[in-house]
């Protein structure tokens, strides 16, 4: 039974408005997906008018519940959400769906709107966003106050969620964790874009999430007493709940309804005027907005307003009963960071003894989390390996929301689970794997490079040096790939106190990611009396050690190369060559730094430059010129001891001082 405050006929009109809206704005467009809109509207509609928390006129409150449109592709069921409910979005911009320049893109994207709480459109990627902003949820509540972040992360799948495997990993750690405050609604639409699911997908799926761990519910998508208690039941259970809405896409469209025509490709003016017929609406009229429903969706923003000022006041009470604990948070919330906060970092005497990049991370590390209480992460199953492991801090567990976070095996939902930690106001998050496995977790970073937020990447065993374990661990093409990501920071230190530096770089960069590139092998921490001090890094490259003379040759290397190329410029300056040596740990912060310094790094008058990485050799280029070489991979690496291999493949001293040689014609 609908509950007595639901106004069926004015539900019901409401309700096909966003239909209409959605559909009007793809046929102006003559681009998109009307259908999912389309049947999704009785569940976006109970959502927005009784069950979300949200404040449009202050979008950013801390306390809202969190709505993720994870099939993306239905962006126009969002956008005509957030027009009814009060958000700053005008229907000139529902005119103006997809085109050059205006908010209402054809995927949602971080920023462009508020209300937009994460891009989607990569299926599952919203799936599994929506995790990370739970566990998140759950360690504000724990660390801060359970009252004031007691909310829910509610989001709407589809088919495709469901059949790309992040959502699968996600799910898996969703319900290992019991994260009651996920409440996802399955769009069970029976339709791809290639025609019926049956084509390739039969699996139950029911059974798959009860398997995971998740309530279940099965309610019919037009039916809104169904939708509504389940949505009440499953805010009660304490695992997360998935709620099957059996729909039917293109609901209202007498010719199109539950066909793949309604999937991506606008309904078309005659399907349009037919299904606004049927509907009861004028067939001539395009973005039609009643009166009634525009007062009845506009009733959100004073129930917003009364729900912020009520969470603002418990806040302030707080506040005055334990201003420490929630100063720190607050400070954190607003990007500012505790003062001293890296004057504990460590810094490493070259006379201890050679240490791989990986350890000298995993101390900084640690130093960087006895000061950020609200820093935490964790590893794919790796943190003895990758050093991630916070010292002295519980895990996070199905019992307690600790600092350490065990991701299992699941690098492609560690990334977006990263992502939402990274849309948690105050946290910051860092995950760790080999760099090989960055592989499997690229689209979310490249979601997290796209928003502009902040997720830390910890990637060791960094090339062939690690040896042993052979070519499937071994990366080659990886550092080039992570560089072609527009706003990802790629750093990778020399020795144990550029690896600090780099830490100190990656907490500072608020503006998109950072990915760590580090070693497994020792490496000599450099003499900082004679070579000039670490954190020059944060210029992105620097002259190491200065010619002897007249510029003749510059080596430029990253990493465990740079120990290389410091030994062949020490036999070519003893055979009276003036040689530089460049360390160029990140050549997004290299390139930067304005030109005059760059020049100055690198001179353009000398056109001898040889690049050393045991890595792909693509984008080199753009340093070495079109007189350089580049001594790096170009195939895969082999299974032995790191050492024979980089003899092997030509990273010597002997090999560069040989090709220097040849360039200036010796």
């Amino acid at each position: 039974m609908i509950r007595p405050d639901l106004d069926p006929q004015l539900a019901r009109e409401t309700i096909d408005t966003i239909r209409l809206l959605s559909a009007d704005a793809v046929e102006q467009a003559a681009s998109g997906h009307p259908g999912t809109p389309m049947e999704a509207a009785p569940i976006g509609y109970l959502l927005f008018s009784r069950h979300l928390r949200y404040s449009p006129r202050n979008p950013q409150w801390p306390g809202r519940d969190r709505f993720i449109l994870s099939c993306g592709h239905a962006s126009m069921l969002l956008y005509s959400l957030l027009h009814l409910s009060g958000y700053e979005l005008p229907l000139e911009e529902l005119k103006n769906f997809r085109q050059l320049g205006s908010p209402t893109a054809g995927h949602p994207e971080f920023g462009h709107l508020p209300g937009i709480e994460t891009t989607t459109g990569p299926l599952g990627q919203g799936f599994a966003v929506g995790v990370g902003m739970a566990m998140g949820a759950r360690l504000l509540a724990e660390r801060v106050d359970e009252g004031l972040f007691d909310y829910r992360i509610y989001a709407l799948c589809s088919d495709g969620d469901l059949m790309e495997g992040v959502s699968a990993e996600a799910a898996s750690l969703a319900g290992h964790l019991g994260l009651g405050n996920l409440v996802y609604l399955y769009l069970d639409n029976h339709i791809t874009i290639e025609g019926d699911t049956s084509l390739a997908f039969s699996e139950e799926v029911a059974t798959r999430f009860l398997a995971y761990g998740w309530q279940i519910e099965r309610v019919e998508g037009e039916n809104l007493a169904e939708i509504d208690a389940a949505i009440e039941r499953a805010k009660l259970d304490a695992r997360p709940s998935l709620i099957i809405a059996r729909t039917h896409i293109g609901q209202g469209a007498p010719n199109k309804q539950d066909t793949a025509d309604a999937h991506g490709a606008p309904l078309g003016p005659e399907e349009l005027r037919l299904t606004k017929a049927a509907l009861g609406r004028d067939p001539q009229a395009s973005f039609v907005v009643p009166e009634t429903v525009r007062a009845h969706m506009a009733e959100a923003e004073a129930r917003g307003e009364q729900l912020e000022r009520t969470w603002r006041s418990e806040l302030e009470r707080l506040q005055d009963e334990d201003p420490e604990r929630f100063d720190r948070w607050l400070q954190a919330a607003e990007g500012n960071f505790p003062a001293g906060w890296d004057k504990h970092l460590p810094v490493f005497d070259p006379a201890a003894g050679a240490m791989a990049t990986r350890k000298a991370s995993g101390l900084a590390l640690n130093a960087l989390a006895r000061q950020l209480p609200f820093l935490l992460g964790g590893s794919a199953d790796l943190a003895p390996s990758n050093n991630t492991e916070l010292k002295g801090e519980a895990s996070f567990t199905p019992q307690h929301s600790g600092r350490n976070i065990h991701f299992g095996v699941r690098e492609h939902a560690m990334g977006a689970v990263l992502n939402g930690l990274a849309h948690t106001p105050g946290l910051l998050p860092f995950g760790g794997t080999f760099l090989i496995f960055s592989d499997y977790m690229r689209p979310p970073m490249r979601l997290a490079a796209l928003m502009g937020i902040s997720p830390i990447y910890v990637f060791t065993h960094d090339s062939i040096g690690l040896g042993e374990d052979g070519p499937t661990h071994q990366p080659i093409e990886q550092l080039a790939g992570l560089r072609a990501v527009a706003n990802l920071t790629v750093i990778r230190p020399c020795d144990a106190n550029e690896t600090v530096e780099a830490w100190r770089q990656a907490i500072l960069n608020r503006r998109g990611p950072t990915a760590l590139v580090l070693c497994r092998q020792s490496l000599p921490v450099l003499d900082r009396a004679q070579f000039p001090p670490a954190a020059e890094l944060g210029r992105g490259g620097y002259v190491l050690t200065p010619e002897k003379g007249k510029l003749q040759a510059i080596l430029i290397a990253s990493g465990s190369e740079v120990h290389l190329a410091l030994e062949a410029c020490e036999q070519l300056t003893q055979q009276g060559l003036g040689v530089r040596v460049v360390s160029l740990p990140s050549w997004e912060l290299f390139e930067a730094q304005p030109a005059d310094y760059r020049n100055g790094v690198l001179p353009p008058d000398c056109q001898v430059r040889v690049a050393i990485e045991a890595a792909a050799s693509f984008g080199w280029e753009r340093y070495v010129g079109n007189k350089g070489a580049v001594i790096a991979m170009s195939g895969f690496g082999a299974s032995a001891p790191g050492g024979q291999l980089m003899k092997h493949f030509g990273f010597t001293a002997e090999n560069i001082v040989t090709k220097v040689q040849e360039h200036l014609h010796l």
